[in-house]
C-alpha cells in the first residue's frame, strides 16, 4: 500500500466547477542511501509549492517497491511555471540530477474531466 509522505488540498467547489487545472506527474526512483535527504527536499518542495499563487494540491506517495510519485496541481500554467523556475526549486531539481535521483518521470497534463464523490 504507498505511503503518503506529505501532501495538502486546497481545492474547493470553484475547481469542481472546472476550472483550469495544470496536474504535475512526478515518478522517481531514488539513489541507495538518498531517502533522507530526499524526504527533506521532498517536504521543503511541498511547503514552497503550497506557498506559490495558483498552488491547488500537492500529495507525495511512496510505493512498496521504492518508487516516489509527486502529483501537484496548479491553477494554471503561468502558475506552475513559476513554481518550477522558482530558485529553491530550480536548486532541488540540480541535487536531484547529480545524486539523489537514479531516475525520474515527468508529465505535465491539463485537466480534462473531473469527477467527485464525497459523503
Amino acid at each position: 500500500m504507498p505511503q503518503a509522505i506529505c501532501g495538502r488540498d486546497r481545492r474547493g467547489a470553484t475547481a469542481a466547477r472546472g476550472v483550469f487545472v495544470v496536474v504535475i506527474v512526478f515518478r522517481m526512483r531514488m539513489q541507495p542511501g538518498a531517502q533522507k535527504e530526499l524526504v527533506a527536499s521532498t517536504r521543503a518542495m511541498y511547503a514552497l509549492a503550497a506557498a506559490q499563487p495558483g498552488f491547488v494540491a500537492y500529495k507525495h506517495f511512496m510505493a512498496e517497491d521504492g518508487e516516489l510519485l509527486a502529483h501537484i496541481e496548479f491553477a494554471s500554467e503561468e502558475a506552475a511555471a513559476a513554481f518550477r523556475a522558482h530558485p529553491e526549486h530550480r536548486a532541488v531539481q540540480e541535487r536531484g540530477r547529480d545524486g539523489l535521483l537514479a531516475e525520474y518521470r515527468m508529465q505535465i497534463c491539463t485537466l480534462v474531466r473531473e469527477s467527485r464523490f464525497p459523503r
